[in-house]
């Protein structure tokens, strides 16, 4: 079951006596916890009927009883035990599933991990409640996801703003949600964000990131890549090599992997960069610019050069020396 279902069911008022929220995403499952304490009760009724717990200092035996007592002026209560995972005991939790109260609504968070699916507790969750399970969101998919998140508050992005966005954040759906948020509270009277307001109201220079690092290296722009290498070295949180190796890295694979595509045009290439025209058109030059043997010699210098990164075979070369001298190799 999604967040989505379990929400629009609670709107409904259509409750299970237990809901388990579990997986890697934080998002979808902080979502669910945030309307369950805000929203199901009304004020009045959250006064007497609200429970909340965390896992590293309750008790298993205090939340079961909570669980257990009846609603005081409502008809439900709700039990809620945040950061489940964190708890000591948490499989005599097993017995209140098992025979739930079903005035009570019990949701437990259960972050980064999962529940063993033939376990004892899976099968009583699936049977008495219901389950969550997330999972971490797949790269290519955060550009479309990030534009319908903008979409539902009344914004678009243009093409650039939305890999300025998701090349600064990378895989935090959290982030980018606080990030369009407060992008929404400054963009008074317009409803598109440009690259101007990301470097405005989120502190993403346009002309210096990965995202344009990335470009003058497909280029062969040595002059642009040393200027931008030299932007992070005096502004070190805006490109940390821990950051920028990976993705140019991540960058030179997914082009390498078009000498193996049968269709080599844009239309078919565009599925691995976010379906985006520009990032499409730009790997195409640089599969031209750098050849199968340039790509392939180039992914073998990034590997090298992220090893020497963290001290391998290395001795204390500064971030920026390395970056410098690992993009005039590329080039050369």
């Amino acid at each position: 079951m999604s967040a989505e279902k379990i929400i629009g069911d609670w709107k409904k008022k259509h409750f299970k006596p237990v809901y388990w929220l579990e997986g890697e995403e934080d998002y979808y499952i902080d979502q669910v916890m945030q309307y369950a304490e805000h929203m199901i009760l009304s004020e009045s009724e959250a006064s007497f009927n609200l429970s909340v717990f965390y896992g590293k200092d309750a008790n298993w035996a205090d939340v079961v009883n909570a669980c257990m007592r009846y609603p005081m002026f409502a008809e439900k209560q709700v039990v809620l035990l945040k950061e489940a995972q964190q708890m000591k005991d948490i499989d005599k939790l097993e017995s209140y599933i098992d025979r739930p109260l079903a005035s009570t609504i019990f949701v437990v968070s259960y972050k980064e991990k999962k529940v063993d699916g033939r376990s004892k507790l899976a099968k009583m969750l699936k049977e008495k409640g219901e389950m969550l399970t997330t999972k971490k969101m797949y790269e290519k998919d955060l550009p479309g996801w990030t534009s319908e998140l903008a979409a539902s508050k009344g914004f678009n992005l243009n093409n650039k703003a939305l890999m300025l966005l998701v090349e600064h954040v990378g895989n935090d759906l959290s982030r980018i949600n606080n990030e369009i948020e407060k992008l929404a509270v400054n963009l008074v009277g317009r409803n598109t964000i440009t690259e101007d307001d990301i470097e405005k109201y989120i502190g993403v220079s346009k002309e210096y990131n990965v995202f344009e690092l990335q470009e003058a290296l497909g280029r062969k722009d040595l002059a642009k890549a040393i200027r931008i290498i030299q932007y992070f070295e005096g502004n070190p949180k805006a490109g940390p090599i821990q950051l920028v190796l990976p993705t140019v890295y991540n960058y030179f694979s997914k082009v390498f992997s078009i000498f193996g595509m049968s269709d080599k045009s844009e239309q078919a290439v565009r599925g691995m960069f976010y379906n985006n025209p520009f990032a499409a058109r730009q790997a195409l030059e640089t599969v031209k610019n750098y050849g199968f043997e340039g790509i392939e010699r180039a992914i073998l210098l990034l590997h090298e050069y992220n090893l020497r990164s963290v001290g391998v075979n290395d001795n204390g070369t500064s971030d920026a020396s390395l970056m410098k001298e690992l993009a005039a190799k590329l080039m050369s």
